[in-house]
């Protein structure tokens, strides 16, 4: 990779590193359709211009910045990418790293002369991550129809704010969310660089490559939890004569913990509402989100099975709010990567959901490639990837690029 690619992506870091960080906890709250939102897809929108790349949005919102007409060779276009939002509190490398790897790899291919046969283009999902409105892929989902306009408009945050305000917020329509088959058609491949988010690399020999090539998605969904309970005074209402919906809670978390042990998959309660919400009130109401995930679809529903029948028992409802199906990603095109990128060139599959499994199984050739994480940990502050193994990562996805364009 040329040297100016590198101080590129080292002055797009430093640039993008202040927005959305929080200064007490060091981790980033980058929002979908958020002032902060808006900061880092206006800079997005100014490296894109930077490089004299035609930027065009989907009806989603998503951003495609186009080396090159991909209207005049429909279906060839060679797309690279991921996204800008966060987690509540996330770390730093959790999608822009792959963001910033596909804008300094086209600085890479133009540094070495390299003129694409097909159209390129750099792409930045929209609410990837789902941390204000509870769906993950919501950009992707929404383009692929994976997501409907209406259920998607309906969606409301912590506060209350749908979906649909917050595009009205943000000066946007959301007349226009749907399907964007327009969108689609040009994508003939998709690569997605990304932070592993896990210790597989980290724990191999330190000879090995730090970057591996990604196989494929497990199923994983999440589902809304509610239940119900009777409000009433913290200090007067004796224990026998409470029905309190955050006790209720507190056993469907035990149970779900249990269940996933039991069937050998992962589950999380990561975010419950409370009604009233009040610190000397009995919680009348909770809402909790279920994130399951598992190596087999079967087992992932075994375990909703059990949480559903707990629920059920409490009187309580169970919805499932996403799911996306065990997604392989295009053999050949992962035969090709290894080719590129060396036969020993380690392969992942990751249980962590990505706009790469919505676009695959969307029908869309695509595959992933994964930077070493040293600390294994990721939705975190502490989520890290050193500076070199970041310029190897997009060393890996620009020789990549080139082949795949070539």
């Amino acid at each position: 990779m040329t040297g100016r690619a590198i101080l590129e992506f080292d002055r797009m870091w430093a640039e993008l590193e202040p927005i959305g960080r929080d200064a007490s906890t060091g981790g980033y709250r980058r929002f979908a359709w958020t002032a902060e939102d808006r900061e880092l897809r206006e800079w997005f929108a100014g490296e894109c211009a930077r490089r004299g790349l035609d930027l065009v949005e989907d009806r989603a919102g998503n951003q495609w910045a186009w080396w090159g007409d991909p209207d005049a060779a429909p279906g060839r276009g060679l797309v690279l990418g991921s996204h800008l939002d966060s987690v509540p509190d996330g770390g730093a490398y959790d999608g822009p790293l792959g963001v910033l790897s596909a804008l300094a790899s086209v600085d890479a291919l133009r540094d070495k002369g390299v003129v694409p046969a097909r159209p390129v283009a750099v792409v930045n999902f929209v609410d990837e991550e789902g941390a204000r409105f509870g769906i993950a892929c919501a950009g992707s989902r929404l383009i692929t129809g994976a997501l409907t306009p209406d259920r998607a408009g309906a969606l409301r945050d912590a506060d209350g704010v749908s979906l649909a305000d917050a595009l009205h917020a943000a000066g946007r329509d959301p007349g226009r969310l749907g399907p964007d088959d327009e969108a689609l058609r040009r994508v003939g491949a998709y690569v997605e660089l990304h932070i592993e988010q896990g210790r597989a690399l980290a724990d191999l020999d330190p000879d090995t490559s730090v970057v591996a090539i990604g196989t494929g998605i497990r199923p994983h969904g999440r589902w809304r939890l509610d239940l119900p309970g009777v409000a009433n005074h913290a200090g007067t209402t004796r224990l026998e004569d409470r029905q309190d919906a955050m006790l209720a809670a507190a056993g469907v978390i035990i149970g779900a913990r249990t269940a996933a042990a039991r069937h050998c998959c992962v589950a999380t309660i990561g975010r419950l509402n409370i009604v009233p919400g009040g610190v000397n009130a009995i919680p009348s109401h909770v809402s909790a989100w279920l994130d399951a995930r598992g190596p087999d679809e079967a087992d992932v529903r075994a375990v909703i099975a059990d949480v559903s029948g707990s629920v059920a028992e409490l009187g309580g409802t169970l919805t499932q709010d996403s799911w996306t199906p065990a997604t392989a990603f295009d053999g050949g095109l992962v035969e090709r990567l290894r080719a590129v990128l060396g036969e020993t060139t380690p392969l992942l599959d990751t249980g962590a959901g990505h706009d790469a499994g919505i676009l695959a199984n969307a029908g869309v050739p695509t595959a992933m490639l994964f930077v070493r994480n040293p600390t294994g940990v990721s939705h975190s502050p502490a989520e890290f990837a050193d500076a070199a193994d970041c310029h190897r990562g997009v060393g890996a996805l620009a020789t990549v690029a080139e082949n795949l364009a070539g």
